[in-house]
This record gives structure tokens, C-alpha cells and sequence, in this order.
């Protein structure tokens, strides 16, 4: 495993000039989980499709990012392609997206796999078994001829956190995984992507805006506000002793609406932790 580092990135609009992202420096380092958190619109999510090379062609990049020896910013489009999946995994918030809506899930994912690897479809189809069978999809042959819509959004990001079990990426990036589903579903998939981490020893960013999830499974924290990271470090010290005041008032802000909760439940002895 590699360390990722993202060194001075920047983002902007090729129309307006306008800068989404500045600056932005961090490490994640190899099978750690780096959280970024901020509220909408904060650059969290375009700095994740930057690390992959997927941003809209009106917007513009430059800085330098890293995972071990590879320079990412400096490869074709042809290798870059390559090596997403097999080195870095981009797992979306809306599932709809990630799978094409014409075709069987099953269709989607032997596509994938047939980019990377020379195996057989049967091959395929007993790994991805397996894999679907470890995050919970036991009913696989079912989901793989069914189409994305015929599915909910827990069993999608299932699905998703499946096909990185088969792909063994290095990196895997969640961009905001939970925020569409339910509450027993994000307790669900937070589960399968701790699981997740502990099967490939993978190096992880999970993007959120919610502090609960993040708790759960970071080990260090980025905060991002209008395209500015205001604050970095250990998961402990960003939720014990935050230093800017926007990360206070976000940690405080999540004390808040938990212990309203908590009040309106009668007590913690009501509150499932």
C-alpha cells in the first residue's frame, strides 16, 4: 500500500476563473481512512473526482497528486483509465449513477471487470458471489440480473462496496455514500465499508457532512469551507479540542441535534448507540 498526497491542488472554471478549490495540501496515509468534511458546495466532492481525473471538462486542475511513486495529474487518459479500479475506487453517493440504467446490474459488472482483468464470465460471476455474499447480497444472481432501478439505494452501495472486494483498489474514495439512504441502511453500509477497510487494508477518503458517520471511521479529519481546507489532524483532537470556529461549530452543532434527540427519546437509556 501507497500513500496518497495531494500537494497544492487547485480547481477552478475555465469560463468564469472563478476558483472552486485553492490550495488544498494533505496525506493520507497508506490504510488510514482521511475524512472531508463541509457543508454543500464546500469542494469536498470535487476534490475527489480531482484525485480520480473525473471532473467536468469546464474545470481546470493544476497542483501535483500522488499515490507512491505514481504522479497521477501527469498520466494520459488511456493509463489513468487504467488504474481506476484497480487502484482507486470511486464509490458514488447516488448508486442510480454508478451502474447504467439500460443494462442488468450483472451487465455493468462484467463490463468493469472485463476492462481489468482476462478472467472468464463464470470466473467473474463466482467472485462477485462471493463478494456480494460477504457484504450481505445473498440473493446474487437475482441482483445481477436485475436492473439498478429494480434495486434500493442500500443494496446498490452494497453492490458497489462488492465490486471493490473483487477489484482490490488501493485507494478507495467514498463521496458522500450514506447521505440518500435511511438510517438503518447507513448503519448498514458504514458497517460494510469498516469491513471493507479491514478485508483489503485499503487507504480510504470518505467524504461527509455528517459527523456520525465520520466518527465511526476516521482516523484523521479535513475540514473544507468554500474550497478552503481551515482544518486538519487526528479524528480525536478535530471532534475533543477543535481549534477553528467553523469545525466548533459543527462538532457543537452535532451535540446539539443528539442531545435534542436524546431528550425527545426520554433519555439515553431509549438511544440505541
Amino acid at each position: 500500500m501507497k500513500d496518497l498526497v495531494v500537494s497544492k491542488l487547485r480547481i477552478w472554471d475555465s469560463r468564469s476563473g472563478a476558483a472552486l478549490v485553492e490550495d488544498s495540501s494533505f496525506t493520507v496515509k497508506a490504510g488510514k481512512c482521511l475524512a472531508i468534511v463541509g457543508e454543500s458546495g464546500s469542494g469536498k466532492s470535487l476534490t475527489c473526482r480531482a484525485i480520480m481525473r473525473l471532473n467536468k471538462a469546464g474545470l481546470r486542475q493544476s497542483g501535483d497528486i500522488w499515490l507512491g511513486d505514481i504522479k497521477l495529474t501527469a498520466l494520459t487518459e488511456k493509463e489513468i483509465r487504467r488504474i481506476r479500479g484497480t487502484k482507486l475506487c470511486l464509490i458514488l453517493q447516488n448508486g442510480m449513477r454508478a451502474f447504467d440504467p439500460s443494462s442488468t446490474i450483472g451487465s455493468s459488472v462484467r463490463e468493469t471487470l472485463a476492462w481489468h482483468y482476462g478472467w472468464s464470465r463464470s470466473e467473474m460471476i463466482g467472485k462477485m458471489a462471493k463478494a456480494m455474499t460477504a457484504v450481505k447480497l445473498d440473493d446474487y444472481l437475482r441482483i445481477l440480473n436485475s436492473y439498478p432501478h429494480q434495486l434500493s439505494g442500500g443494496m446498490l452501495q452494497r453492490m458497489m462496496i462488492a465490486l471493490a472486494i473483487v477489484l482490490e483498489p488501493e485507494v478507495v474514495i467514498a463521496d458522500e455514500p450514506t447521505t440518500a439512504l435511511d438510517t438503518v441502511s447507513q448503519f448498514e453500509v458504514l458497517q460494510q465499508f469498516a469491513l471493507l477497510r479491514e478485508r483489503l487494508g485499503c487507504t480510504m477518503v470518505f467524504v461527509s457532512h455528517d459527523l456520525g458517520c465520520v466518527k465511526k471511521l476516521a482516523d484523521e479529519v479535513l475540514i473544507m469551507k468554500n474550497g478552503v481546507i481551515v482544518e486538519k489532524g487526528a479524528a480525536s483532537d478535530i471532534f475533543h479540542a477543535p481549534r477553528h470556529d467553523y469545525t466548533r461549530y459543527l462538532v457543537t452543532a452535532k451535540t446539539s441535534v443528539n442531545q435534542h434527540f436524546r431528550r425527545l427519546m426520554g433519555g439515553d437509556s431509549f438511544v440505541f448507540h
